[in-house]
């Protein structure tokens, strides 16, 4: 349960990453204007180079279309500028140079900006820089007006001279800033409308823009994916830090609890060995009270009454000092199949009294472990074993080498076996299926089990019976 104060931090970095989503979200689309304001004003630089270029090929306001879409077409050899188009009063192209393109409408028009996908269109006037207007004439109309030229004499010029004050007159001369003098106005401004240079129409390559925009939507998205790192791993050492804590705050309270345990174990230890003085005293004095003679009968079979009593306490007694008795284990190298060998003679009293057939399967293994101690729960197992068999049962003592490192013991029987539901329960303390039993022994052997570090299991063993598996057991290698 996450406390109040770790919903305020979390609170907090999550308001942390969402600045940070929006600051960098912000900063990519004023990137993203910033590069298309950038190819825009590029346009309107090339329109007014476009605009220089035609100044500089006039004469006398009139321009040669061949040698004006000549240099224009040097002018977008360029991988960045795709097309240009010079537009008259009506909109309608007079001179194009670069890949044809059709003119779009005025209404999808932003500002005389068109986006695409892979291009912009930049629409500019033309900046002339005079009143004067720019006929932009094919060769067929500049030969028309030579001609006409040729055919009229302007009235106030009759029987003139040939030339002026400043040399031979040029056939496109103008009077002052109005129209030639051959043409008159009507005929002039249409010639204006159809020919004269209005609009620049520039179309652009956004591949430099858009690969400015990727990168920096690839920077900034790797901004944001390692914010979002950092506030995601200091989420996580904050929350291990409270889990430390409160483990730490755990571990504490456990340590006392362990250490009261412990006193309690002591006293509990220590009142049973005490107790078993007096039960030894009262034993003795029923032995003596049933061996006389003089004794009736039936005071006779309440004193062995008692005694058998008084032996089944002390054996439970036993048992829990037994249980209670902490665990130092001490490593050494032991002889497993010496020792499983011992403990079979001590039990053979029992293995005979009810004709039990014993298998051991063991192979020559050295293992370290704690001889003593293995030796007292390889005792509880197989005593364990014998008391579940019937008559004539069978039961196996099975070891082998899992791998290099490692080895298994195996104790199994055809009893009537464990269930599945007790099969976590027989190492328990006091739990037991057996009338006689004292529900101790097997957890004596977990005791002894864990304190080595080893693992242990109640299986089923097929087709009946019961299997014990200690596993993990390490083998000690000869130097």
């Amino acid at each position: 349960m996450m406390t109040r104060r770790t919903w305020v931090v979390y609170g907090m970095l999550a308001a942390i990453w969402a600045a940070l989503i929006v600051w960098q979200t912000g900063e990519h689309l004023r990137g993203r204007q910033a590069f298309q304001n950038m190819v825009v004003d590029h346009g309107r630089s090339v329109s007014t180079t476009c605009g220089v270029l035609l100044r500089s090929r006039s004469f006398f306001g009139v321009v040669s279309q061949e040698r004006l879409e000549a240099a224009l077409n040097e002018l977008v050899s360029t991988r960045e500028l795709r097309s240009v188009k010079l537009l008259n009063f009506n909109g309608e192209a007079v001179a194009s140079a670069g890949v044809p393109f059709d003119l779009p409408r005025t209404n999808d028009l932003q500002g005389g900006v068109l986006w695409s996908n892979d291009t912009v269109l930049v629409e500019n006037p033309v900046d002339l820089g005079t009143n004067v207007p720019q006929l932009i004439l094919p060769r067929e109309i500049r030969e028309e007006l030579r001609s006409a030229e040729t055919n009229r004499v302007p009235p106030s010029v009759t029987n003139a001279p040939a030339t002026g004050t400043n040399g031979p007159r040029s056939r496109f001369n103008w009077r002052g800033q109005g129209h030639p003098y051959w043409m008159t106005d009507p005929e002039y401004k249409t010639l204006i409308e159809k020919k004269g240079a209005h609009t620049f129409v520039i179309v652009m390559s956004t591949e430099m823009a858009r690969r400015a925009t990727l990168y920096d939507l690839w920077m900034r998205s790797i901004i944001a994916l390692l914010g979002t790192i950092a506030v995601a791993g200091y989420g996580l050492a904050w929350r291990s830090q409270e889990k430390t804590s409160e483990l730490q705050l755990r571990l504490v309270r456990a340590s006392e609890l362990n250490l009261h345990l412990k006193e309690l174990n002591l006293a509990a230890a220590g009142l049973a060995h005490e107790t078993r003085n007096p039960l030894n005293i009262i034993r003795g004095l029923a032995h003596l009270i049933s061996k006389q003679q003089t004794a009736p009968p039936e005071t006779q079979t309440k004193a062995r009454e008692i005694i058998n009593e008084t032996d089944r306490v002390t054996a439970q007694l036993n048992e829990f000092i037994n249980y209670s008795r902490p665990r130092e284990v001490r490593r050494a190298p032991t002889d497993l199949s010496a020792m499983a060998g011992e403990v079979v003679r001590t039990l053979n009293y029992d293995i005979e009294e009810k004709s039990i057939e014993l298998q051991l399967q063991i192979e020559p293994l050295i293992i370290e472990a704690d001889e003593q101690l293995l030796r007292q729960a390889l005792f509880n197992l197989v005593l364990n074993a014998i008391q579940a068999v019937p008559p004539k049962g069978a039961i196996r003592i099975r070891a082998s080498r899992r791998n290099n490192e490692e080895a298994f013991i195996e104790i199994s029987d055809n009893g009537p076996g464990v269930p599945a539901e007790n099969r976590a329960e027989v190492f328990k303390p006091y739990f037991t299926t057996n009338e006689e039993g004292t529900g101790l022994g097997l957890a004596v052997v977990q005791q002894i089990v864990l304190a080595h570090g080893w693992d242990i299991q109640c299986l089923a063993n097929e087709p009946a019976g019961a299997l014990f598996r200690l596993a993990h057991i390490k083998v000690k290698h000869k130097d």
